[in-house]
């Protein structure tokens, strides 16, 4: 089962601010900890949201707002991926988080399970499941190469 270990963004992040050479080493132990326990997929920090942009769908268009973002409380400011074999599993690597790099006060890392091809097996025909696994082979394939 793979989870996304979501973290929230704020002010902090939003101003572009990537963090201490001591929260840096403490994100790559944790990271490393999980690979060598065979768990850990990826793990990314995002920029902030004035770097980004909103892109939306309105009246049969693509209309793109270029960022920052409003809604500071619903930033996302990196993630993690795990493959774990089940949700216990998964909040005690959340748990593990570093405390350096620990969400601010209100805020909380958010642990979501991603879909599988299998989750999907009454509305994916054959062809449909042989399109994902090409597809998945594909990214990974890509993905190696760099």
């Amino acid at each position: 089962m793979r989870y996304l270990i979501i973290v929230p963004g704020g002010p902090e992040t939003e101003s572009d601010t990537i963090g201490t050479e001591q929260q840096l080493a403490d994100m790559q132990s944790y990271q490393e900890e999980m690979l060598r326990a065979g768990v850990y997929v990826d793990g990314q920090g995002l920029h902030p949201t004035a770097k980004g942009a909103l892109v939306s769908f309105e009246d049969d268009e693509w209309v793109v707002t270029d960022g920052p973002f409003a809604e500071a409380k619903e930033i996302i400011a990196g993630f993690s991926v795990i493959d774990v074999s089940s949700r216990e599993e998964a909040l005690e690597w959340v748990k593990r988080w570093p405390r350096s790099c620990a969400p601010g006060p209100g805020q909380a890392l958010e642990l979501r399970q991603i879909y599988a091809p299998e989750d999907f097996d009454e509305q994916l025909s054959p062809e449909l499941r042989e399109r994902e696994r090409a597809l998945r082979e594909a990214a990974a394939r890509q993905a190696a190469q760099g």
